[in-house]
């Protein structure tokens, strides 16, 4: 795959560099990682023949506190995620995404817009309400990350992700993320939980059961009811899976949902105490 590289200094000099590429009708890809392009490229499901490259942008780089918020960039790599040890659920969630050697070349950005369905990196911030800091023509803009994700990210053309800022406040609540795979230790992952305790109710996100990662409002309502044991909160909110369950040799549909049915029972174990 041949294409033009650009490394643009700045949000707005990216920005344009876009808007020209795209006047001049070429397809211009945002790139911080590059793994998946690379991958997918080679095998002819991505095409692009100008590379924006934002690693070289601050914003798009550093990891900071900024009054009540922990600040990442979209283009720091999985194992600089890692070793944020103040956001300790996002640090275990990425810690067990491929191999290190992977972890340092994805970014935190390349991994929640990819096109490779698991998209962990994502759950941990969906249970925290995280922003999502992004640039385009209209200039940059924070909105909350469950109002911008649905199955994917949802950008317009000629936008990109460069910041993910979560509140302090949500750091350290009690939480737990565990990751079933159906062989190996680096394998891929045949269901993730991410879930953490707020005000008393648990909050998860599922990566695996279905073509994209997802927090379900009327999965969490059926889990938080303690009128119900826990198998029969887990049952009823098995109920409102989104359609459609993967059935792929990693794992049949029933098979998956039977891993999710015992993933989450651990959950409730953790979070509640019991």
């Amino acid at each position: 795959m041949n294409f033009e590289y650009f490394k643009p200094k700045t949000i707005q000099e990216a920005v344009n560099l876009y808007s020209s590429l795209s006047m001049q009708n070429k397809k211009p890809l945002y790139f911080s990682g590059g793994t998946e392009i690379i991958t997918l490229g080679r095998l002819n499901l991505v095409y692009t023949d100008a590379v924006i490259d934002i690693k070289r942008i601050d914003e798009c780089k550093a990891i900071y506190y900024h009054n009540d918020y922990l600040v990442m960039g979209a283009a720091a790599s999985l194992t600089e995620v890692e070793e944020v040890r103040e956001f300790p659920l996002l640090s275990k969630t990425v810690r067990e995404i491929a191999d290190r050697t992977s972890r340092n070349k994805i970014t935190l950005g390349g991994n929640i817009c990819g096109q490779i369905f698991y998209r962990e990196a994502i759950l941990p911030l969906l249970v925290t309400d995280s922003l999502v800091g992004i640039a385009g023509r209209g200039g940059v803009k924070y909105l909350p990350i469950n109002e911008v994700f649905n199955k994917q990210i949802l950008l317009q053309d000629g936008e990109f992700i460069f910041q993910i800022l979560t509140e302090k406040s949500y750091l350290n609540l009690p939480f737990v993320t565990i990751k079933k795979r159906q062989q190996w230790e680096i394998g891929y992952p045949l269901i993730t939980v991410s879930g953490i305790k707020k005000d008393q109710e648990i909050r998860v996100a599922i990566s695996g059961l279905c073509p994209f990662p997802f927090r379900s409002a009327e999965m969490e309502r059926e889990i938080n009811n303690r009128q119900y044991s826990a198998a029969a909160r887990v049952d009823n909110a098995l109920k409102y899976v989104p359609e459609p369950i993967l059935d792929d040799v990693e794992g049949s549909s029933e098979y998956r949902l039977f891993v999710l049915k015992n993933t989450l029972l651990d959950t409730l174990k953790e979070l509640e105490g019991d």
